[in-house]
């Protein structure tokens, strides 16, 4: 130690215990006992305090203010240690602080903060659990801005004026060459009148189907406005749950009806605004005359005469009651339909569900008071529509024609930055693939076959709602070139190009065998999933056996077998054997006599999941497809539309690229182009030129030599199939030349809007035939259609198919005879009932060990299994007979899980 240093003096008496009391002294801030006061027997020790010299008061004090800094800066590291004692050299009667305590007597408080966090003079955790203080005032300054906020923008925000809603424009619509189609879309359907013309039955429909608390609330929902923003801060669906008020401020003034948190806001403060300064009638006048009703209505006074023909203030309870339903969503209200835009949006289901509410609201009326029992007594019956239709410009085809480009524009607003509503405002010119003189040709061919064959006075039996539909497509680019959707759009309003639930039977053939071809078989003698991975494709030389009532297997060998344990015995028509007593039969003779054998038993081989994977990569809708459960999927039990079956066809005709169809080339307004279709932007390959082709190559041979030969043109290759459904209630031809593929269908509906199940009926006498066929009328408006529609077209010819996989099954299938628990005769005198099928169930259920073809009448046909036949016009493997005399292969199989009942075959 330096002698420079000062040594500090020994303590006089008190030792430890004395030197450990003045230290705990000074830590609580109060000066310690000089020596000599206290009584322990430690004092006589030497150790403890240093001795007082002059100034120790002084230099104490000193000590503790920086023992009080020092412990402040240490505190952000917990430790807290204060000073020991004696302070400066001299030092002191010991440290005023201790460890880990407050500062001591006369120490310097900290400096004050505002926001007092992490707050000081705590330690560890303590440090950052914030006071009382300091969350209460977060809270009301919290609050308080937002009601700054709130104040400002209710001061902002303007009333609304009906008047502004009714402006609107025309889309106009433009034939593929240029010419103006037809201006619709923004015709003057709205006019505003004074709330005594609205009657008061309207008034209370609205009141008790969407607020009932209308004429007491104060213009909001804050429960539902709470819920709806809950909703979208979560990034879940939006919901409703606005009052009267809120949905005329939506309708009259903001033209933003985005789903966001700024417009709900927005939306907010209006409501609040006219709930407290726009009286209550004024408030229902403004949102009944601004309110969108459907078919192009806007108000009340147009909804009146779209729907019913009158003025608004003579409607009934009963028609009110109806308006007040469509309100909540024309698309899914309206009795008419409106299946272009959602699938689900069929007349039948839209009727239901208008009639459901319809009848609800009646009864929340009388509920509520505003109708007595006697009044809603006189109206037992769903009020009677006018034509969705009125305008006369969208007669004829055009109507269907506007109709599928709006839903294009709509279904894909992602890339037209079209929404519905903005659609409806108007102001596009929409630029369509229809070709004008193509759209009339085909409208053409169906008037000649329906002039000419089917006589509904004469035969009002047989040829009444006999329905035509077709369509035209562009391999090369998908684009739509004609369709025929019905008579006339103003007074048929189903478009039959579009999905109608119409089976395609035979014509579903072509997939199964492109998935043959692009995945082939699957080998039995693998394990299943080696199986999977080596399979083995097949060359239309392929052999399968064309045996009547055969029995179906599994690709591994075993029998495939329903819910009810019940073999599967597939039928041709006729009870045909192909080429007996070996039945064998090449895929490419199968085709041309379309033997439903062959193809149902080649579709298990290769797997029913890969045969609904081809039809899908074809261009075909999932959502169109049957359950891919039971073997009669591969012979046609699905209902895809005309327009998706000549798309399909058209990627075979395109030697495998599949392009969507479309039917909007170009959108244009005042600012320039709003959408442009990019040709190429979504051709994909389905399948390989190899695959492609050779389908075309098999289905070139059908119309060449088989069911088809109707459809023949004159110096020009054609490929195509014919199909017909189980019942014979709906026939097919769907045909292609490079340049063109065109789908044409025919079934009998009863669709008028009373019918509610919208049942197809059987097509046995129609037209004076004995039964239709794809082979009959469908073929002869094809063929009539395309020879016009390719007049001065150039003649192309097919690519010549390479040679494609492997010639499977060489050996003739052996024939299994069949064991059932009943004989045939047995079998036909017991009639067994067909059970009914549960809906959890999509197999089929035959009652027998066999099932019969539907025009087989010399068959006792239990209800059971899928039956077959083929269109194929003549005896065993031979030359095919003429068309008229040809027959068409049927089928049906238990298990759509919609109707219960799979119709389904092929021709």
């Amino acid at each position: 130690m330096s002698e420079h240093r000062r040594k500090s003096p020994q303590p006089q008496g008190g030792g430890r215990a004395a030197s450990r009391r003045g230290q705990t002294g000074s830590s609580s801030g109060r000066r310690a006992a000089p020596r000599g006061e206290t009584e322990s027997p430690s004092d006589s020790y030497g150790s403890g305090g240093e001795e007082r010299l002059p100034g120790s008061r002084a230099d104490a004090r000193r000590a503790s203010q920086r023992s009080s800094s020092g412990g402040r800066r240490r505190a952000a590291d917990g430790a807290g240690q204060g000073g020991q004692g004696g302070g400066g050299r001299r030092g002191g009667p010991g440290g005023p602080t201790g460890p880990g305590r407050g500062r001591g007597r006369g120490s310097v408080p900290p400096k004050k903060r505002i926001i007092d966090y992490p707050r000081a003079g705590k330690y560890g955790a303590a440090r950052w659990v914030p006071s009382w203080k300091l969350v209460t005032g977060l809270f009301i300054g919290f609050f308080g801005s937002m009601m700054a906020v709130a104040g400002v923008a209710y001061a902002l925000v303007g009333l609304p004026d009906v008047a502004k809603t009714a402006e609107a424009q025309n889309n106009v619509y433009y034939w593929s060459d240029g010419t103006r189609m037809v201006a619709t879309g923004g015709e003057t359907n709205r006019q505003i009148i004074d709330y005594s013309r609205i009657p008061k039955e309207m008034r209370y429909a609205v009141i008790s189907a969407e607020n009932k608390t209308f004429e007491s609330d104060r213009g909001v929902d804050p429960m539902g406005v709470g819920r709806a923003l809950f909703n979208m801060a979560k990034g879940g669906q939006t919901q409703g749950g606005s009052t009267i008020t809120q949905q005329y401020v939506k309708n009259a003034m903001l033209e933003d009806q985005s789903q966001t948190l700024s417009r709900k806001f927005k939306e907010l403060f209006v409501s609040i605004k006219v709930g407290a300064n726009v009286d209550k009638d004024d408030i229902m006048a403004g949102y009944l005359n601004s309110a969108y009703y459907g078919r192009g209505a806007y108000g009340i006074q147009a909804a009146a005469r779209t729907y019913f023909d009158k003025e608004a203030e003579d409607l009934n309870a009963s028609q009110c009651a109806f308006l007040a339903a469509v309100l909540k969503g024309a698309t899914y209200y309206d009795p008419a339909g409106a299946e272009s835009i959602d699938p689900s949006a069929t007349p039948a289901a839209n009727r239901e569900r208008a009639e459901t509410r319809w009848r609800w609201i009646l009864g929340e009326m009388v509920k509520d008071g505003h109708l007595t029992e006697a009044k809603r007594a006189e109206y037992p019956d769903f009020p009677k529509l006018q034509s969705p239709r009125s305008n006369a410009q969208l007669g004829g085809q055009v109507g269907y024609l506007v109709d599928l480009a709006k839903a294009y524009i709509v279904n894909n607003s992602e890339k037209t930055g079209i929404t519905e509503k903005q659609l409806r405002e108007g102001g596009y010119e929409i630029h369509t693939t229809f070709d004008k003189k193509k759209v009339k040709q085909l409208e053409a061919a169906v008037k000649k076959v329906q002039d000419k064959n089917i006589k509904p006075k004469a035969r009002p039996a047989t040829d009444q709602h006999v329905q035509f539909g077709g369509a035209s497509v562009e391999p090369e680019t998908g684009a739509i070139k004609a369709i025929y959707g019905g008579a006339d759009a103003t007074e048929h309003f189903t478009n039959n190009a579009d999905q109608t639930g119409a089976q395609v039977g035979s014509t579903f053939k072509p997939f199964v065998l492109a998935a043959a071809m692009k995945w082939g078989i699957l080998d039995p003698d693998l394990e299943p999933t080696q199986a999977q991975d080596e399979r083995k494709k097949v060359s239309p030389k392929s052999i399968y056996s064309g045996e009547n009532k055969l029995k179906i297997e599994n690709y591994d060998g075993t029998v495939w077998k329903d819910k009810d344990d019940k073999e599967w015995l597939q039928r041709n028509d006729g009870n045909e054997d192909y080429n007996p007593p070996s039945f064998r039969i090449d895929l490419r003779e199968a085709m041309r006599v379309s033997s439903n054998s062959a193809y149902v038993q080649l579709g298990m081989d290769v797997g029913l999941d890969k045969v609904r994977e081809s039809a899908m990569d074809s261009g075909i809708k999932e959502g169109s497809l049957a359950s891919a459960s039971v073997p009669s999927f591969s012979i046609g039990t699905s209902d895809p539309s005309a327009i998706r079956m000549a798309g399909a066809y058209a990627t075979f005709a395109a030697s495998g690229k599949q392009n969507e169809p479309y039917s909007v080339d170009e959108i244009t307004d005042k600012d320039g182009t709003v959408f442009q279709h990019e040709n190429k932007a979504k051709t994909k390959l389905a399948f390989t030129p190899e695959v492609a082709d050779n389908v075309t190559d098999v289905l070139k041979t059908v119309v060449d030599e088989g069911t088809g030969k109707p459809a023949r043109l004159n110096n020009r290759p054609v490929a195509g199939k014919t199909g017909t459904t189980d019942g014979n209630k709906s026939a097919w031809f769907v045909g292609y030349t490079p340049q063109l593929s065109t789908a044409v269908s025919m079934y009998r509906m009863d669709d008028d809007e009373s019918n509610k199940k919208r049942e197809f009926l059987e097509m046995y006498g129609t037209g004076g035939q004995d039964k239709i066929h794809g082979a009959s009328f469908p073929a002869e408006i094809w063929h009539d259609y395309m020879e016009q529609a390719l007049k001065n077209a150039k003649v192309e010819q097919f690519p010549t198919p390479v040679d494609i996989g492997e010639v499977v099954n060489d050996l003739p299938t052996p024939s299994v005879i069949p064991t059932p628990t009943q004989t045939e005769e047995e079998e036909e005198e017991t009639g067994s009932p067909t059970p009914t099928p549960t809906e959890s169930e999509t197999s089929p259920s035959p009652t027998t060990s066999e099932s019969c073809a539907d025009f087989d009448f010399d068959c006792q046909d239990d209800g059971g299994a899928n039956t077959g036949s083929s269109d194929a016009g003549g005896t065993n493997a031979g030359p095919s007979a003429s068309a008229s005399e040809s027959e068409e292969e049927e089928g049906n199989s238990r298990g759509n899980g919609n109707s219960g009942l799979i119709q389904g075959s092929s021709g």
